[in-house]
C-alpha cells in the first residue's frame, strides 16, 4: 500500500484516481503529475516501484496539500471574517457566499427543511 502525503492510496486503483485521495489533488493535476514524472495512468497502486513511489512523494511535496491547504482555507475564511467583509459573514452564518438564492434550495447550507407548524400561526392570528 502505498502512501503518500500522509494518505493510504488505495491498492486496486489506477494511479491517476488514486493521486486524487490526496486532498488538494483533482483528476488534471494528478495527470500533470504523472506526465512530469513519466508513469502511466493505467498503471495499478500495487504495481509502483518504490521508486516510482518515491518520484510522486518528492513531486507532490512541491504542492500544498492536505493539512497545509486546509489551514490556508480557513485562515483566508477566518480573514474574512475578522474584516468584517459579507463573504465573511456569510460563512460565519453558514449560508452560501457567491450570490445563490436562498428562499429555496441551499439546502445543503441550511440543513434539513423544517416545516413550520400551521397551529402556531394560527394561534399568532387570533
Amino acid at each position: 500500500m502505498a502512501r503518500i502525503a500522509g494518505v493510504n492510496l488505495p491498492k486496486g486503483k489506477r494511479i491517476e484516481v488514486a493521486l486524487t485521495y490526496v486532498y488538494g489533488i483533482g483528476r488534471s493535476l494528478s495527470r500533470d503529475i504523472l506526465n512530469k514524472i513519466k508513469i502511466d495512468f493505467d498503471t495499478k497502486v500495487e504495481a509502483l516501484s518504490s521508486a516510482d513511489e518515491q518520484k510522486i512523494r518528492d513531486e507532490i511535496s512541491k504542492l500544498t496539500v492536505e493539512g497545509d491547504l486546509k489551514r490556508l482555507y480557513t485562515g483566508n475564511i477566518k480573514r474574512l471574517q475578522e474584516i468584517g467583509t459579507y463573504r465573511g459573514f456569510r460563512h460565519h452564518r453558514r449560508l452560501p457566499a457567491r450570490g445563490q438564492r436562498t428562499k429555496t434550495n441551499a439546502r445543503t447550507k441550511r440543513g434539513k427543511k423544517m416545516t413550520m407548524g400551521s397551529g402556531k400561526i394560527k394561534a399568532l392570528k387570533k
